[in-house]
């Protein structure tokens, strides 16, 4: 396994991994900014079984690895193989970057530098430290103050945006992602996961853009259930015993 001090003193290999289920209106501007912003580093789409022409699009745009899954695994199934695959063909860093241009890809750069110093074995986006014109709904705000005093009372940490899936990976983290990663919304409990194994996450601002298409797997009516289930899991995450 590479060492971060390896990392940092050669150029790191990494890898962009965008998570997509029936994105076709926004992942070609998602994929073309990626490539504009940050043309040294590859770009692998997961299409987790999309029923729409997500796949047919990324097919279009040049220099893009596409694995389509045979079915909806889910995002928790989707950013495994994504994992995997980073693992498999030897990157030093892996960064998520979902398909609905919510992430703006010239804070790539700034998530991959962190890793590469050895701040961190992972490194999360948060669209809550930063002055942008990202303004969440008045629920959206309460869960996350919730849910970030809830991680924060069991690993600390001072995470703000546990749910932000804006986030670079060094190969330990990768490695325990690709080995154990949660199913449904596996964002909030990966950062508990990572403080187990004692590795290490922080967060730097970032500039968040609302959904630029699509809709979202959380509607206001599920809202409830979405937080109950997460606290829950991530109450189970702190007592489990990992390998």
């Amino acid at each position: 396994m590479q060492k971060t001090s390896e990392i940092a003193s050669s150029t790191p290999r990494v890898l962009v991994i965008v998570p997509a289920y029936n994105e076709s209106e926004t992942i070609r501007p998602v994929l073309e900014e990626v490539r504009r912003a940050a043309p040294g580093y590859d770009l692998l789409v997961v299409d987790d079984g999309s029923t729409d022409d997500t796949a047919k699009v990324v097919e279009t745009v040049a220099g893009v690895i596409l694995l389509r899954l045979p079915f909806n695994l889910g995002i928790g199934g989707c950013m495994q193989t994504g994992y995997k695959y980073a693992l498999r063909h030897d990157y030093d860093i892996a960064v998520q970057c979902d398909a609905d241009g919510q992430h703006p890809a010239e804070h790539l750069g700034a998530l991959v530098a962190r890793v590469v110093d050895g701040s961190a074995d992972a490194v999360i986006g948060s669209r809550y430290v930063a002055n942008s014109d990202y303004i969440p709904s008045l629920g959206r705000r309460l869960g996350k103050s919730l849910l970030s005093r809830w991680i924060d009372y069991w690993v600390g940490g001072g995470i703000t945006d546990t749910t932000s899936g804006f986030r670079a990976f060094n190969r330990k983290a990768m490695a325990l992602a690709a080995q154990d990663y949660p199913e449904d919304y596996p964002e909030p409990e990966m950062i508990v996961i990572l403080h187990k194994h004692g590795l290490k996450a922080v967060e730097i601002p970032v500039s968040m853009r609302p959904r630029q298409g699509g809709t979202t797997s959380i509607f206001p009516h599920r809202a409830a259930y979405y937080m109950i289930k997460v606290f829950l899991a991530v109450f189970i995450d702190v007592f489990r015993r990992y390998k």
